[in-house]
């Protein structure tokens, strides 16, 4: 299954822009990251069947094994991509809210989206190696 990032916003050269290609770059699985700008811009049609994930300070605070469960389900069930959208800096409309199968917030706190990506990307790798038993996740 692929882990599509689909970001507004550029992230250019920065800390963080390390931080998503350090942990995009350890999943094993297929991943992708689109950059686009914060209003319009052209959105890469998906492999179907596909599922939406918004990035919400209104979503679900998961812990990250439920997130790997929820993504190996999907990937177990035949899903082809999973899209993880990180809205403009107003976030997301209603409409892109009701459309996602799923809202998820990283807790609270509000984060600038730079570091939302970053943390996206970590939380992303950990599923994926919760998933294959690997021993990055040390649970509680």
């Amino acid at each position: 299954m692929l882990l599509h990032i689909l970001a507004r916003g550029k992230i250019g050269r920065s800390p963080e822009a390390e931080l998503v290609d350090r942990y995009l770059t350890r999943i094993a699985w297929d991943t992708k990251l689109t950059e686009l700008p914060e209003t319009g811009g052209r959105i890469p049609p998906p492999k179907e069947p596909v599922r939406t994930v918004a990035l919400d300070e209104k979503g679900r605070d998961l812990p990250s094994e439920k997130l790997a469960e929820i993504l190996g389900d999907w990937r177990d069930g035949g899903i082809r991509e999973t899209r993880f959208v990180i809205g403009a800096a107003d976030g997301h409309s209603d409409t892109q809210r009701s459309q996602a199968d799923l809202l998820l917030a990283f807790g609270s706190a509000t984060w600038p989206h730079l570091m939302a990506r970053a943390m996206l990307a970590e939380q992303l790798y950990r599923a994926t190696s919760i998933l294959a038993g690997h021993p990055y996740h040390r649970a509680g």
